[in-house]
């Protein structure tokens, strides 16, 4: 079932892209150099999708919901073992874990046709 409308989640998208992006000096890892790298590359990644999506939220539309949400999906689970896969889970890793899952979750629980093309 699908929770989450297109409209909320364009919301989440440049909420959580900016976090992201601003997350290693807010949550004190900025010399943490992978862990910073990741953070900061999902920010603008997350930005950038949201900017090109076809959705209420979009910018330029070029995007589909669809691909949006399949590309959260994988993003999430990507970021989420982020901590692992690049060596820095001992250092830092709860933000990582926490954003990936959250991507992973809104990928999954979003409608996939905005409303505007209902």
């Amino acid at each position: 079932m699908k929770l989450i409308p297109t409209s909320v989640h364009g919301l989440l998208d440049y909420t959580t892209g900016a976090l992201f992006l601003a997350s290693p000096w807010l949550l004190g890892f900025s010399r943490q150099g992978s862990a910073r790298q990741v953070a900061v590359g999902t920010g603008l990644a997350v930005l950038g999708l949201s900017v090109l999506t076809d959705y209420e939220a979009g910018l330029v539309r070029r995007v589909p919901m669809k691909t949006h949400l399949a590309m959260d999906t994988a993003t999430g689970i990507l970021v989420a073992a982020s901590p692992w896969l690049f060596g820095f889970a001992r250092r830092v890793y709860w933000p990582h874990v926490a954003f990936g899952l959250l991507e992973f979750g809104a990928g999954l629980l979003t409608q996939s046709t905005p409303s505007t093309q209902k």
